[in-house]
């Protein structure tokens, strides 16, 4: 789904980061917005695409210190706590989002396109694409055990089975690939 790893990961860090690209962290799961519901039959649903502006990506790189120290206090998989939801929408508005729901939706957006970036090349090739590399990369992993190598490939296929959607606003590639390194290290670290 979304790799945007630095190239020095493990090919098993880059097949959890690839298949989690549309869950990027616990505050997306918190959110539990309309565009991540999940649909009937327990498949997430498409994303809200939307055009992205500069300010919307300078707005999640500036909150994401203050979003990361929210979120990392709270167990995995926690229901939504009117406390921590209220803390969640006072760092969103500050950064400049309407409510925690715009910021969701914003951080999806990028991570959408994210997906597409070959991280060694920084260029936008496309999550298919990405994808297959990821699989002759755990293939050609000599020190990754059979049973991780075995996971790591079926998780993969997996997500190439189901790719995301085209991106609907190309300029949302322009301005992803303007701010890559930024984005990459503030996805990369939010999923380790």
């Amino acid at each position: 789904m979304r790799a945007f790893v630095r190239p020095a990961l493990t090919a098993l860090s880059i097949v959890c980061l690839s298949v989690s690209v549309t869950a990027l962290g616990a505050d997306v799961a918190l959110a539990q917005s309309k565009e991540m519901a999940p649909a009937p039959g327990g498949q997430p649903a498409q994303i809200k695409q939307i055009a992205l502006t500069e300010k919307q990506v300078q707005g999640v790189l500036s909150a994401q210190k203050d979003m990361d120290a929210i979120t990392a206090k709270l167990p995995e998989n926690a229901k939504p706590d009117p406390k921590v939801m209220t803390q969640l929408e006072a760092v969103a508005k500050k950064n400049g989002f309407a409510s925690y729901d715009e910021y969701n939706s914003v951080l999806d957006n990028i991570g959408l396109v994210l997906g597409g970036f070959d991280p060694a090349t920084k260029k936008y090739v496309g999550s298919e694409a990405v994808i297959k590399g990821q699989i002759a990369q755990v293939e050609a992993d000599k020190k990754m055990s059979a049973a991780d190598k075995k996971q790591a490939l079926a998780d993969l296929n997996t997500a190439l089975k189901s790719p995301e959607p085209p991106i609907e606003n190309k300029g949302n590639i322009d301005l992803v690939s303007k701010y890559y390194d930024k984005l990459a290290e503030l996805m990369g670290d939010d999923q380790n």
